[in-house]
């Protein structure tokens, strides 16, 4: 039975894998939805995030899920909201920034595995945090 999933990449911007990684998993524009089989890249396709404008605890988690997520890759998430999303059952691997497709071939190759929690103490954006924990594998 092939190993399936959905990898949502929050993004800054609709070029797909050759997009720029999103400091934020909320308040970014766009998703990267890639499907891997057996750890092998296959439909890779962009969607916009309906709650940009709009961004509220809790809804990213449930959107995601319906779009057939179970991994997520972004730059920062806070505490509350990595909770939130392994209750949907979706994997989460942040402090990751960078090219999208840069990022997704770092994550299948399993250099991103950690979690970067955001504090939200600085108004710029999440995606720069270094330090211990830091997702340097993933940083492309």
């Amino acid at each position: 039975m092939a190993n399936s999933k959905i990898i949502a990449i929050a993004a800054l911007d609709d070029r797909g894998l050759d997009g720029e990684v999103s400091g934020h998993f909320g308040r970014c524009p766009h998703y990267v939805m890639v499907e891997v089989v057996d750890g092998v890249q296959g439909t890779v396709k962009v969607i916009d995030n309906p709650y940009f404008d709009a961004h509220q605890p809790g809804v990213m988690p449930q959107f995601l899920q319906q779009q057939g997520a179970n991994v997520i890759l972004a730059g920062g998430m806070g505490p509350r909201a990595i909770n939130l999303f392994h209750g949907f059952g979706i994997e989460v691997a942040t402090g990751v920034i960078g090219n999208v497709g840069k990022v997704l071939a770092a994550y299948l190759r399993g250099d991103v595995t950690g979690i970067v929690p955001c504090a939200h103490d600085h108004p710029e954006s999440c995606g720069d945090h270094g330090g211990e924990g830091s997702n340097v594998g993933g940083r492309a």
